[in-house]
């Protein structure tokens, strides 16, 4: 059963990158990295997945997926790196990240969890190193309460 969690979150993101445009899967090219990166409420996940990757289950909880790769290199692997940043909501409270690295198969991703408020936009900023490079990226997110 183990081994078919990963294939279930990987097909559970790919399905909310594909269908849902408010939680829409974003891409930026950063020097020799295209970063991807969304942020979801974290009940769209299912009790067993969220309690597999250690995800808290709230309707006031969001998860940040940052997936990285390599696109100095033909086959464009996932990239191992480090990610530190803060998010920051509208009236300026700040939130640390603390991201844990998951590696299924060639696939590589970061995980983190943020707190918010129905209706409340978060602004992510985020150092991302590979230990050739460092390279930022900016985002903002909506979330809502369910």
């Amino acid at each position: 059963m183990k081994n078919v969690i990963p294939a279930v979150v990987i097909s559970l993101v790919l399905a909310l990158f594909c269908t849902t445009t408010a939680y829409a899967e974003n891409m930026k090219k950063l020097g020799t990295m295209n970063v991807h990166y969304m942020a979801i409420g974290s009940t769209f996940f299912t009790p067993e997945i969220a309690k597999a990757y250690g995800i808290t289950r709230s309707r006031y909880n969001g998860l940040v997926n940052i997936a990285v790769i390599d696109n100095s290199k033909k086959e464009k692997p996932a990239k191992s790196v480090s990610i530190t940043g803060k998010a920051k909501n509208n009236v300026g409270q700040f939130k640390d990240l603390e991201f844990t690295e998951v590696k299924e198969g060639n696939a590589i991703y970061y995980l983190a969890q943020v707190k918010y408020n129905n209706e409340e936009t978060i602004h992510f900023d985020l150092m991302i190193n590979d230990g050739k490079e460092q390279q930022q990226l900016k985002f903002s997110q909506k979330f809502y309460v369910d």
